[in-house]
């Protein structure tokens, strides 16, 4: 597309639901039973007078964006609310028509220096708007017609590389159009800090019985993943004796393949590479170390983009994940001996697909010096059936990524348990078909053979055909000014 279609913001409304966990989710430092996930609509009108409305979801996870343990659940649910009116001030407060990426580009440093001066990090300050654009791209879709894969491919957002100077001179627009989705990705299944390993682990009085996986080796036996995601405590006994048990669960699965997810519990980087060398050194997991891919932010933010990794991915590549606040923050890590950057859509869309750009830039050079890779995960923050799951995962599709972290279909009860209605249920499953399987009244993502089926989501609009149900959902609980 040589001219990206202009669109104004004509009304955008902000909504909540409850979620509630069927088994506890432990990463870093909380363990999540409960939490509000947030809902975006957004009404937009074109140069020609068309009006479309479209739609995002996120959930509203305590204790990632900011993990100061002197704030509690409900703060931190507070800061995202914050952050999604500011972000919704924003997007109203200027009646113009832009493209869909020059709204993003327009407000993006603003929100993130309102954010600093609210006293939210960049992380948060990047969650309210992130939401929005996905549901202005999705309404653009929508009254251009057009899927999100073709949306991207002929860049109809109007992508630059204003806010990245390190892409200058990049043929962005050609990057886009030779992006290509497959039909199918692979799930990497989420062992969470608590969750119990084999049914000697589990509780007998508080089994669910609910047609789930609820052990690891429940999973290995009923899923067919061959790839899992490793949480890790920075505790290093604990951990080496839990990584022993969680190889014996998975001895079964031909191929395994795994990730490490420090969630910055490690103190510092010598901690970290001695930690991994007692991976390697230990009988039982040299299996395991062979299989694993990578090691994601095992150093705080705080030092993070600081410190340099090498002594560590000189043994394993390593990637950033709650460092990656702004567009800044992935070419820094490359000066430190990261290679690796997460896709994570509560992050936005845009610092996805131009991190993607940066990693085929740099690869380019990499091939000829023969430097290390760049590459992305696509990683979870607990994303929901229904408009959250399937935006992500075209995501992470298009960008070429062959497995990605789901573990909102196993720590949540598919749309029974965020509290869809039944006709809501139906609705997504019968717009989504293979994606989504019936149980009993219930709808729960379909997984076969570790596979998720994708072909439902190339369709108009973002990914989705089915909606929620507006007037069931409540107004976002706006936080005290």
């Amino acid at each position: 597309m040589t001219d990206a279609p202009r669109l104004s913001v004509q009304a955008i409304e902000l909504y909540e639901r409850p979620v509630h966990m069927r088994l506890p989710f432990r990463f870093g430092v909380v363990t999540l039973t409960h939490c509000p996930q947030a809902f975006v609509r957004v009404r937009i009108a074109t140069a020609d007078g068309r009006s479309a409305w479209g739609a995002a979801a996120e959930l509203m996870a305590p204790k990632w964006f900011d993990k100061n343990l002197q704030l509690s659940n409900e703060d931190n649910f507070d800061q995202l609310r914050r952050s999604l009116t500011t972000a919704r001030d924003a997007y109203l407060s200027h009646s113009g028509a832009r493209t869909a990426f020059g709204h993003f580009a327009d407000h993006y440093a603003a929100l993130i220096a309102a954010g600093q001066a609210a006293g939210l990090n960049p992380l948060i300050a990047c969650y309210g708007p992130a939401l929005i654009d996905r549901a202005l791209l999705d309404a653009l879709c929508r009254a251009e017609a057009l899927s999100f894969y073709d949306a991207i491919r002929g860049n109809v957002p109007g992508m630059d590389v204003r806010l990245c100077a390190d892409l200058s001179g990049f043929d962005l627009a050609g990057f886009l159009h030779g992006l290509a989705p497959a039909a199918q990705i692979a799930l990497r299944h989420t062992v969470g800090l608590v969750d119990a390993i084999t049914a000697a682990d589990a509780d007998v009085d508080k089994r669910l019985n609910d047609g789930l996986p609820e052990t690891l080796e429940d999973v290995v036996a009923s899923t067919g993943c061959r790839h899992y995601k490793l949480k890790v405590s920075g505790a290093a006994d604990a951990d080496i004796d839990r990584l022993t048990r969680i190889a014996e669960a998975l001895a079964p699965v031909a191929d395994c393949v795994v990730t490490l997810d420090g969630n910055e519990q490690f103190p510092d980087a010598p901690a970290a590479a001695e930690f991994w060398r007692r991976v390697q050194a230990t009988p039982a997991l040299q299996h395991l170390a062979r299989s694993t891919l990578y090691i994601e932010q095992p150093l705080p933010r705080a030092i993070a983009l600081d410190t340099d990794v090498r002594p560590l991915a000189v043994m394993r590549p390593v990637l950033i994940d709650e460092s990656d606040g702004t567009l800044e923050a992935f070419p820094r890590a490359l000066e430190l001996g990261y290679t690796g950057v997460s896709s994570k859509q509560c992050k936005g869309i845009y610092r996805s697909l131009l991190n993607a750009a940066r990693c085929q830039q740099r690869n380019g050079a990499a091939r000829q010096t023969g430097t290390a890779r760049c590459f992305m995960s696509a990683e979870d923050l607990t994303t929901q059936a229904g408009l959250a799951v399937q935006q992500d995962l075209a995501l992470v599709n298009l960008i070429g990524l062959g497995h990605v972290e789901r573990n909102g279909h196993h720590y949540v009860d598919g749309f029974a348990g965020q509290g869809a209605g039944l006709a809501e249920r139906q609705a997504f499953l019968a717009a989504q078909p293979g994606l989504y399987e019936p149980a009993d009244d219930n709808v729960r993502l379909r997984v076969r053979d570790g596979l998720l089926d994708l072909r439902s989501l190339d369709r108009p609009g973002f990914a989705s055909g089915a909606n929620p149900d507006w007037p069931t959902l409540q107004p976002l609980q706006l936080p005290a000014r």
